[in-house]
């Protein structure tokens, strides 16, 4: 039993990557103890991407429409998931992944260090495990 959450990371160690530009998701399984396994590394199309912004470095901040009209394919992509660790997230994304059942936790750190405490917040608040 478990809980499986996606991480948005360029490197596996930290969550280093905002949720919109992220080009892949480390898919972890997490026990009640705090002990996680990487399930998966997951390859999505990122939510915005430079074409969405013509080349002007947006940050994805919500503001641009094509931000907050974004395809279903990244949400879709992480549902056997509970929750999404995150360095940063534009409002529609996180939005959408709460629609969908998702929680969104924005925590730039190591992410063995958040996986712990995501699993004691767990533990303390006597969220539902899964078998995976």
């Amino acid at each position: 039993m478990s809980w499986r959450i996606a991480v948005t990371s360029a490197d596996g160690v930290l969550i280093n990557q905002h949720f919109g530009h992220a080009r892949w998701f480390f898919i972890i399984d997490v026990d009640r103890d705090g002990s996680s396994t990487v399930a998966e590394k997951r390859d999505v199309t990122p939510w915005c991407n430079i074409e969405n912004h013509g080349g002007s470095g947006h940050s994805c901040g919500g503001k641009d429409s094509s931000c907050s009209t974004p395809g279903g394919g990244i949400a879709d992509s992480i549902t056997d998931c509970i929750a999404v660790l995150t360095a940063q997230i534009g409002p529609p994304a996180r939005k959408k992944l709460e629609l969908a059942g998702i929680s969104v936790f924005e925590n730039p750190a190591k992410i063995e260090d958040a996986v712990k405490k995501l699993a004691a917040y767990y533990v303390k608040t006597n969220q539902p495990e899964k078998q995976w």
